[in-house]
């Protein structure tokens, strides 16, 4: 097997262990170590952690090595605020070349996230999440646009993991605006109309979670309602 798909495979695994919070933020990160469970040798573990580095996921600290990295309250709050505009714009963007094939794989996730409220899993329910965002913009035209959606959706991914287990009732609410948004992109509203349902929708769940967290610089910034 080549060293590529063998440092995707390393990759994966790191990543999925972030995410879940296998890995919480500070954990070290030892090449060996994760090469002997992984069955792999150090070489794509390695390549695995640097891609980790730039996507944000891991730093690497002087006499300590790699560590998952944590992202602060503050950092959320800009990164959840930056991905709102982008990922409305993409939304927007990308609404004229969403099929009627896209719109049933997007309704059809949202029903499994539906079903996944009645025994609350917020890792599976965030991966949901995902997946149905992915169907919405995955068709921007725009390459730096989307660039900028990909950038924000893995700098959160450590955070994002629990942040429904932070506001469980906000999922109930996602569910529902997820629904409304694919009325509108199905119906042919227009481009406003869809990037400010779609931008709403991404900073109402930043709002729920400032309103149970504690209080940040610029926390009445949470929604862009206003701008």
């Amino acid at each position: 097997m080549a060293i590529g798909s063998k440092s995707e495979q390393a990759y994966a695994a790191v990543k999925a262990r972030i995410v879940e919070g296998a890995y919480s933020p500070g954990y070290r990160l030892v090449l060996a170590a994760i090469a002997k469970d992984l069955g792999v040798s150090v070489v794509p573990v390695r390549e695995a952690i640097r891609r980790l580095e730039a996507e944000g996921l891991v730093t690497f600290e002087r006499n300590v090595g790699a560590t998952v990295s944590g992202i602060d309250p503050t950092e959320y709050l800009y990164t959840m605020q930056t991905l709102s505009i982008v990922e409305g714009a993409a939304t927007a963007l990308s609404a004229p070349l969403i099929d009627s094939v896209a719109i049933a794989r997007a309704r059809a996730v949202n029903e499994d996230m539906r079903e996944c409220l009645e025994h609350f899993n917020p890792v599976r329910f965030t991966q949901l999440n995902q997946d149905f965002h992915s169907i919405l913009f995955e068709h921007c035209p725009n390459p730096h646009i989307l660039d900028l959606v990909h950038r924000g959706w893995n700098r959160l991914a450590s955070l994002r993991s629990s942040t429904f287990r932070f506001v469980p009732g906000r999922a109930h609410e996602s569910v529902d605006e997820h629904e409304a948004l694919l009325q509108l992109i199905e119906t042919g509203a227009d481009a406003d109309v869809i990037e400010k349902s779609a931008r709403l929708h991404r900073s109402a769940t930043l709002d729920a979670y400032l309103a149970q967290a504690q209080p940040l610089p610029q926390s009445n910034a949470g929604s862009l309602s206003a701008h």
